[in-house]
């Protein structure tokens, strides 16, 4: 039987802070355009602010949706399932907002992340929490977390700012999401010290 809370209480950040994977789901207002699902887990790029508010590091390597759905109407829902321990699904739907590289505010967010930040940090997600709820996970297997993948920070950590802003540059639904609405800022803006 699934709960309704009221803030992300220390038994809830503990289950965020324990889980190696997360997904962010969000979608334009448009009823034809692309709904967005994606996996998010490299290590110490989610942090929670308080107990209303989380941050994630948003990196290059993929489109930008999330980007632009959360310029365009602010949606956005995280989940978190348990796959080892009691089972366990817990959502945080909340309004989301993008502080890219240029943003003043980048250089109070960024330090948050420690290790994680590197030259693939495109943006901060910060998703401040509007309902807060659990769901059994019964229906979730169990699965054995390894190790990270090291392939994402290893391959961008070789690129310069110059290199990664090009890299942006090239690629697809990067500037413009999947319907063509405003996503990451191009050309990149540096990035604020």
């Amino acid at each position: 039987m699934g709960k309704l809370y009221e803030r992300i209480d220390g038994r809830i950040r503990a289950f965020i802070e324990e889980q190696p994977v997360f997904f962010t789901a969000t979608a334009p207002l448009a009823a034809d355009g692309h709904v967005n699902l994606s996996p998010k887990g490299r290590a110490g790029s989610l942090v929670v602010l308080d107990e209303e508010t989380l941050a994630y590091l948003d990196f290059g390597g993929s489109g930008a949706e999330t980007l632009a759905h959360v310029r365009e109407n602010g949606r956005i829902t995280l989940m978190w399932c348990a796959f080892s321990g009691p089972p366990k699904v817990l959502r945080v739907h909340g309004r989301g907002e993008a502080i890219f590289r240029d943003d003043p505010r980048w250089a109070e967010y960024v330090p948050r992340f420690g290790a994680a930040d590197g030259p693939s940090a495109r943006a901060v997600i910060v998703v401040h929490a509007v309902r807060i709820s659990d769901a059994c996970g019964f229906a979730v297997p169990f699965m054995d977390y390894r190790e990270e993948r090291t392939q994402h920070a290893e391959h961008f950590g070789r690129k310069t700012d110059d290199e990664f802003a090009a890299y942006c540059e090239k690629k697809d639904h990067v500037g413009v999401s999947l319907d063509g609405l405003p996503a990451l800022p191009l050309p990149l803006p540096a990035r604020t010290a």
